[in-house]
């Protein structure tokens, strides 16, 4: 929490970090203050204390803001490699093509439509049957393990959650796979072993953020 909002106040205050690189890392650094949030105080509450229940409505809250706030950083990660796309594939028309109303328009989808995709996953979940005692084997409210507890049959819900999360998921992760494919392709270009190290960095540490992300998320799948 303190690191990105040092990271958010250091780029709000200085006029040399208003590229749409840094919006976007702005953006970025708000969502996982939020994406975090929304289940490490419950885990670590339920590490440190013999109570380890959480109600209906903290549940659906919970895996509301998680997936929402998941689905989100898919797109604005997307986002990013998009702009990495253009400053190391098309430098001349960069300053043309990412101007503040298309980084504004391209933050604000990946906001708004996720808040949809949210509901919609919720609303496909909590109408369910769970037979009782309900023990969530997981250390946060997620869909799999409450599909899991569900009583009635959930082959319509499945199909549904699990379409709404392939499409959210895998058309970002896919818009990402081709822009580095171009980036990696542009690169490869460069004469010069400095100017390919160079060019490289500029986009090194946005590949290790979407390597963690999409790995972790892959691993806890």
């Amino acid at each position: 929490m303190v690191g990105n909002i040092l990271l958010i106040t250091i780029m709000v205050v200085d006029p040399a970090l208003q590229s749409p690189m840094y919006f976007f890392l702005w953006n970025l650094s708000f969502l996982e203050m939020g994406y975090t949030s929304s289940t490490t105080p419950k885990m670590l509450v339920n590490l440190f204390s013999e109570d380890k229940s959480i109600s209906f409505l903290g549940c659906a809250t919970q895996m509301y803001f998680f997936s929402f706030l998941g689905i989100t950083e898919c797109c604005l990660l997307a986002a990013m490699a998009y702009d990495c796309y253009m400053a190391i594939c098309q430098p001349l028309r960069y300053t043309t093509m990412m101007i503040r109303g298309v980084c504004l328009q391209l933050s604000s989808v990946s906001w708004l439509i996720r808040v949809l995709v949210g509901v919609g996953q919720t609303t496909f979940i909590f109408p369910l049957s769970y037979c009782a005692p309900i023990s969530i084997n997981h250390f946060f409210c997620n869909l799999p393990p409450l599909l899991n507890l569900a009583c009635t049959d959930t082959y319509r819900n499945e199909i549904a959650v699990y379409t709404i999360s392939a499409t959210f998921i895998m058309v970002p992760f896919l818009l990402i796979l081709v822009s580095y494919i171009r980036i990696l392709h542009a690169i490869l270009t460069i004469p010069s072993v400095a100017g390919r190290s160079k060019t490289f960095s500029t986009c090194s540490s946005h590949l290790i953020v979407v390597t963690l992300f999409f790995g972790s998320g892959i691993v806890n799948i």
